[in-house]
Parts: C-alpha cells; structure tokens; sequence
C-alpha cells in the first residue's frame, strides 16, 4: 500500500486537500471506475484468440484504487512523472503509463457540464434547453499558458498578446448561483476572442437563451454585460451602482473558475501533450461537478477499504 493511500485512510478529513474530493466522493469514483474497468476487460478478454490460458503476466505494483489516486494527484499537484512514480514506489514511465490509462477511463465517467451529461438521450437533451431558457446563465472564459508550439504557424496562432505567452482558452458557462456547469468548452487557441468563442459555440443552447457576461460580450445579442463608460464621460452614480451590483451576481463564475484551478495542472504552464488538453481540462470540469454535489456517481461498496 503506497504512502498516500495510506494517508488518505488514516485521514478521511484531509482527502479534499489532497485529491480536491472528499472522501466519500473519492469512493464513489473509484468504484465506478473500476467497474468500468472491469467491464472493459471482460470486453477485450472476449475478443482475444488464446494460446494459453488467461491469468497469467507480471501482477501490477499498485492496485486499482492506488493507480486512481495516482492520476487524481498528478491532476491535483502536478508534480513529475519521477517524484510520482517514487511516492507511489513504481518507475517514472509506470506513473506515466498509469495516468494516461485512467485519464481517458475518468473523463468517461465524469460528464463536464450539464448538456454533455443529457446530451446521449435527445429528448432529455431539448427538455434541458428549454428548462435552461428560465435561467440567465453565466459566461466567462479563462487563458492558460502552455508550452511553445515548435511548429510557426501554430506559434502564431496560440500567441496571446493579452498574456505575452502562447495560451490555450476555455469557456465556462454556469448556473445563475453557481450550482452547476452547463456548458464547457477546452482548448481553444488563447488568442481568439471570448465573444468569437461564444458564437462558436452558441448552438448549444435554446435561440432564446440569455446569458450574463463582462465586457468582452458587449454588442452581443441575448447577453446582458454592465454598463460601459462612455468616451470622454464618466458612468453616472446610478450606472455605478447597477454595474456593481451586476459584478455580483456574475461573480459566481469567477468562483467556478478558481474551483478548476484548485487543479494545479490547470494553473501553471500546460506541460502535458497539447493534444490531450481538451481532456485534461474536461475531465476535471467534470471532477468540480462531483465536487460541488451537481453530479452523483451511485455508491454501492466501501472502494478503498476494499482496494
């Protein structure tokens, strides 16, 4: 049993600190993941020709619950492949190895927002739009730094003026109180507008769907942003105040956002594949709905006890 997972029994209490989970939602995860697994394995068991018969192989270092916690620290922390693999007691290639094999089986399990979680049933999907409709929801969007594309045109294209660096954009939309992610939206280059991503992506949603946003949104239809100053005018006391009080209530997806960077590996410098950003990203979006109770995963078995 590694260090942390050890920990991690030993302090329930400390598990949101160390993964962003808390401890009941770390088992709610592991067991599904391990389901999903499992069922993954019988599936490719299925489709194998055998000479000899199945069990044999060198066994794992870590068990699956080890190899989950794994993946959720790297997401957490962002430490080396190297220190990784020595706090877990495996090479720097099996903590490489184990992380890119549970990234995708997490982002499987995790939908990213709300539309993404109805979007398999059609039905579901249309009733949720117009439910939607009551609401004004929240855009903003954030810029990441990530490492310098080596190919030219891809370095102009990722180059951010705004940042000084090359940078990814992603776009959060949100419940008016913050509740939940309705829509999300990785990977995009930095430099690209936040009104021109929204557009993009403005499908998504009922023709009648409001939205609040900052500035950025101005002259968009059907999102409300705060009152801009005029050119050589100053905002009267009276727009001040509605501006004011508009930032409150946009404020909720600030705090939504901050909730994706308690993930380190959203804070710093993307240093990962740039392909596998979308994934990344999406994957602790959906990590954050988990968090915050939007979404539940079903608990049948005590995961880590068990692992």
């Amino acid at each position: 049993m590694s260090d942390i997972l050890k920990y991690i029994e030993d302090n329930p209490k400390e598990t949101q600190r160390l993964i962003g989970l808390e401890y009941e939602q770390l088992q709610q995860l592991i067991q599904n993941a391990e389901r999903l697994h499992n069922e993954k394995q019988v599936l490719l068991e299925s489709k194998k020709v055998r000479i000899i018969a199945g069990g044999g192989g060198r066994k794992p270092k870590l068990s699956m619950t080890e190899q989950i916690i794994l993946t959720l620290v790297y997401l957490r922390h962002m430490i080396t492949f190297q220190l990784l693999g020595i706090q877990f007691g495996v090479s720097e290639s099996t903590a490489n190895d184990t992380f890119n094999y549970w990234l995708p089986n997490l982002r499987e399990l995790l939908p990213s927002s709300l539309l993404e979680q109805v979007k398999k049933n059609a039905s579901d999907y249309e009733v949720v739009k117009e439910i939607l409709t009551d609401y004004e929801l929240i855009v903003d969007s954030y810029e990441q730094v990530r490492e310098r594309p080596g190919d030219n045109n891809e370095q102009k294209k990722y180059f951010s003026g705004k940042k000084s660096n090359h940078t990814f954009k992603s776009q959060l939309i949100i419940l008016p109180d913050g509740s939940d992610i309705v829509d999300a939206v990785a990977g995009e280059p930095g430099p690209k507008s936040d009104i021109t991503l929204f557009r993009e992506y403005r499908s998504e949603f009922d023709s009648q769907q409001r939205f609040k946003g900052d500035k950025a949104y101005v002259g968009e239809d059907l999102i409300i942003t705060p009152i801009k100053k005029p050119k050589n005018r100053e905002l009267t006391p009276k727009q001040k105040e509605d501006n004011k009080a508009f930032s409150f209530q946009r404020i909720f997806v600030e705090h939504r956002i901050r909730s994706v960077k308690i993930f380190r590996v959203v804070q710093e410098r993307f240093r990962l594949n740039p392909h596998k950003y979308e994934q990344v990203i999406l994957t602790i979006c959906g990590l954050v709905r988990l968090r915050i109770k939007a979404l539940i995963l079903p608990l049948k078995i005590s995961a880590i006890s068990s692992g």
